[in-house]
């Protein structure tokens, strides 16, 4: 049963290890604006939780922005759900994002999955189905448009250290490569993440699938792991370091590192006319 109610947003709470990052970008500023001038034009989904309180299913965005324009409550349709009934809606509802970060896509994968594993009857949005205790990866995957091994691989990479998940969100390292280093322990795993610190170079796929051998074999010493990541690849991309402390007064507080980029992208493009326009001015 769905119940459709106006809920003080001090009585909502977000979903309890959501595995969705919220960002501060353009779109959540458009968001702002359109609920300023427009309201809520779609109620949040929560659930009702024992203490009288509800957990945000869908909605937090919406209800971040409500909370900075000093709106006290916002719509909410109640559904009475179980915290894996809940956290199914949620996976699939933002899977239908149009920019999911490997991370996110990870983590997100795994609890559906031990979410399916977890209850006996799914219930979606429309409908109530029948659901196998161990559903499989292939099964997930087809509801999300992806393969079994899809979906395995990207559950992988939540068996890597955080910083070097981090590099595969900001493609600095390929996500196959990424998924054979889900295989070494963290200890190893950091001793790549050092030689990137240092050298700033990543491991192509053809080295993690060694590393990855050797460690299975008792032989990925220290020594093994600096050779490997030392090797010249001719693929290897250069990038230029700049300390943000340097930089982070030109932007707004809430500019992610993907919009940093791009500004310093288009700030150089317009320099660099800036400077033809000059140069043919004095060769005139």
């Amino acid at each position: 049963m769905n119940i459709l109610s106006e809920i003080k947003i001090e009585n909502l709470k977000a979903f309890e290890n959501n595995p969705f990052i919220f960002r501060e970008d353009t779109a959540f500023d458009m968001l702002i604006d359109s609920i300023s001038n427009l309201g809520v034009l779609t109620p949040i989904i929560v659930r009702s939780l024992d203490d009288g309180n509800y957990e945000i299913i869908s909605g937090h965005r919406r209800t971040e922005a409500c909370r900075r324009l000093g709106i006290e409550a916002i719509p909410c349709i109640v559904k009475e759900l179980t915290k894996d009934e809940a956290t199914v809606i949620l996976v699939d509802l933002n899977l239908q994002r149009d920019e999911v970060l490997p991370s996110e896509k990870a983590h997100a994968y795994k609890m559906k999955m031990d979410a399916l594993k977890n209850q006996g009857a799914r219930t979606d949005l429309t409908s109530t189905q029948s659901v196998s205790k161990f559903r499989t990866a292939e099964e997930v995957g087809k509801e999300n448009n992806e393969s079994r091994e899809t979906v395995r691989r990207y559950i992988r990479l939540t068996y890597l250290i955080p910083e070097i998940l981090k590099l595969v969100d900001e493609e600095r390292i390929a996500f196959t490569p990424a998924v054979e280093l889900s295989y070494l322990p963290s200890e190893k795993q950091n001793e790549v993440y050092g030689f990137y610190e240092h050298e700033e170079v990543t491991p192509s796929y053809s080295q993690t699938v060694r590393m990855k051998k050797l460690h299975s074999e008792g032989q990925l010493t220290s020594d093994r792991i600096a050779e490997i990541m030392a090797e010249a690849k001719t693929n290897q991309k250069d990038y230029l370091k700049i300390p943000t402390e340097n930089i982070n007064r030109y932007f707004k507080a809430r500019f992610t590192e993907k919009q940093k980029l791009e500004f310093v992208m288009k700030a150089v493009e317009h320099y660099h006319r800036f400077l033809l326009r000059q140069r043919n001015k004095e060769a005139r």
